[in-house]
């Protein structure tokens, strides 16, 4: 079971589609349980967390903060606690793709996936899951 801890300061965000959204991108890569926590944040929120972590003080799309993420594909103990995935921040002010791309795109990044220094995998296996949405 992929357990996620969602939460929105913004009222009229869809969280059971966003939950849905970074399961079915856990599923698709093998994941079976797992805890993700996923938090839907305003632009000051987010441009401070931005500017702290990537010393860019101005908000953006979606934010990931990994934890067991990659490790977690390659077979986690079927004994222990089931792995942290990590945190994903989606500030929907600073979106440009619908908040549904951007929890598939922050759950990759989580199983350690990066669209910077590959040749665009990620982010093809990211249009093949939002279509599957």
């Amino acid at each position: 079971m992929i357990d996620v801890a969602a939460r929105s300061d913004i009222a009229e965000v869809d969280l059971p589609s966003l939950v849905a959204a970074v399961r079915l991108t856990c599923a698709d890569r093998g994941v079976q349980r797992a805890s993700v926590g996923l938090m839907v944040i305003g632009s000051d929120a987010m441009a401070s967390i931005n500017g702290e972590h990537r010393a860019r003080p101005e908000p953006t799309d979606v934010l990931s903060f990994p934890v067991d993420g990659p490790e977690a594909r390659e077979g986690w103990p079927a004994d222990g606690p089931p792995p942290e995935l990590g945190d994903i921040l989606i500030c929907p002010a600073a979106a440009e793709e619908p908040l549904t791309t951007l929890a598939v795109h922050g759950t990759l990044h989580l199983l350690g996936y990066d669209h910077e220094v590959d040749d665009g995998e990620m982010l093809d296996l990211q249009d093949a899951i939002v279509e599957r949405l």
